[in-house]
């Protein structure tokens, strides 16, 4: 038995508990006492503000590679994308490794204990198989663990460049033959699964797979059945890029004649494992079928800011029924708090009303929401039975000094930041102290990791 005693603890809600007895058995919380004057004896101290874990539920780890490389001149989502394809057709299982352990160590310290890295870098180049055909994926799991936090590895179809275009030479790196090699490839990957997540932080930190459409661009609808019974005869998390840009909508409309949520329906993946990634364009009915079904949306504001994509409906997808989580998708920024802060000033930008998400609402998409949507909905809250995944904000920074009890959960969506998080604990063990990861070397690591690809992704300024 593991025992933490919390300063102030978010346990839901509006407010916050002081003085809360967290008991941990294994890495499970088994119980949970509010108004616990002071730490009993043997009890490690938790200062601050402690918050569940945070889950980052749309990452592709490679692309932080590219900051500071993509922001130069005009453009659009589609001329960053050749960008990025410079880099991913370069890539290799150890140099994914390399940038995936120190991304991932970035979100750690930022307070992200679960990540769904979104992940669609399968082979070699042209398209031709590793001798294990699930090397990167393997790569990504072994990144995962060495950084301490769970992982689902949303492993991703990909079939096609466009609607009806075979794909160009990077894009085959990210195909299978059909849905079906797909699948056959996929369920070797999740018979390795318990056993990168028992490897973890010493035993901390584990593994799920999940599936994921990447696009009606990239899959057609009997493909897209196919993933979606996959996925549902394993009760597993299914996710989909889904209405990124109009012109997607477009495109989708003019081949199918419905929308890309539309597409999805009447090829079987919407439920509540669902997970629509962007919907920055969705329609009113896309919502209405997102929300019938009880599935979630994975807002990545940061990054849809950054593409140009635009601003999705969020506070019309909430009020239907749809669960909100947060991703830093490209990794051009990992702030977890300016991904829950954005969805509401963006969504001020865009309507000119102030006060569509109050900050617990927020906090909630980034932890439980995200938990959720990722395929442990056992986590991301603090209570018994719930992981013992942990983050604890110092209050004593200049972002949060001087804000009073009563305002400090709003003060910390709203004016909170990754330099704020001070430890960071999985399933009951620390895997950052002090702001430093226990482990890794976090700055040191992305150096080296972005010098080694440099050259690739050199031709992306």
């Amino acid at each position: 038995m593991t025992a933490f005693w919390a300063e102030l603890a978010w346990l839901g809600g509006a407010g916050l508990s002081a003085g809360v007895l967290i008991d941990v058995d294994g890495e499970r919380i088994s119980s949970v006492q509010a108004g616990v004057a002071s730490p009993p004896p043997g009890c490690e101290r938790l200062g601050g503000l402690v918050l569940p874990g945070l889950a980052n539920a749309h990452s592709h780890a490679f692309q932080r590679a590219l900051r500071g490389r993509t922001h130069r001149g005009r453009g659009s989502f589609w001329t960053w994308r050749e960008q990025m394809y410079a880099l991913a057709g370069a890539l290799d299982p150890d140099s994914v490794l390399q940038i995936a352990r120190a991304t991932f160590g970035e979100m750690a310290l930022a307070g992200v204990t679960l990540v769904g890295e979104f992940h669609y870098l399968h082979h070699g180049p042209g398209g031709k198989p590793y001798a294990d055909q699930n090397a990167i994926g393997a790569a990504v799991l072994e990144a995962a663990a060495g950084a301490g936090v769970r992982i689902t590895l949303l492993d991703a179809c990909y079939l096609h460049g466009a609607i009806g275009v075979e794909p160009d030479e990077v894009q085959r790196r990210f195909c299978d033959p059909d849905a079906d090699a797909w699948a056959a490839r996929v369920d070797g990957l999740a018979g390795g699964a318990d056993a990168a997540g028992a490897a973890g932080a010493a035993g901390a930190a584990g593994a799920r797979i999940g599936a994921a459409i990447h696009s009606v661009r990239a899959v057609d609808p009997g493909a897209a059945s196919v993933v979606a019974a996959w996925a549902r005869d394993r009760s597993a998390p299914l996710h989909a890029h889904v209405s990124e840009q109009p012109a997607e909508n477009e495109a989708s409309l003019l081949a199918y004649g419905a929308t890309p949520t539309a597409v999805l329906a009447e090829s079987g993946a919407l439920s509540e494992r669902f997970t629509a990634v962007h919907a920055t364009h969705v329609s009113d009915g896309d919502i209405a079928l997102l929300g019938a079904v009880g599935a979630s949306c994975c807002l990545c504001p940061t990054t849809e800011r950054d593409l140009a994509d635009g601003i999705g409906p969020t506070r019309r997808l909430a009020d239907a029924g749809v669960r909100l989580a947060l991703g830093s998708d490209s990794n051009a920024i990992i702030e977890p708090f300016e991904e829950a802060r954005a969805v509401e000033l963006d969504e001020r930008l865009a309507t000119g009303v102030r006060g569509h998400h109050a900050g617990a609402e927020l906090l909630g998409a980034a932890s439980a929401g995200g938990y959720a949507s990722l395929g442990w909905p056992e986590g991301g809250e603090i209570r018994p039975g719930a992981l013992a995944d942990l983050v604890v904000v110092d209050r004593d920074g200049v972002r949060l000094a001087g804000v009073a009890d009563d305002g400090l959960l709003d003060a910390v969506v709203f004016a909170g930041a990754a330099a704020d998080v001070r430890d960071v604990i999985v399933g009951g063990r620390f895997i950052v102290r002090g702001g430093a990861h226990v482990a890794l070397d976090v700055p040191r690591e992305l150096a080296a990791a972005v010098a080694g690809v440099g050259s690739l992704a050199g031709g992306a300024r």
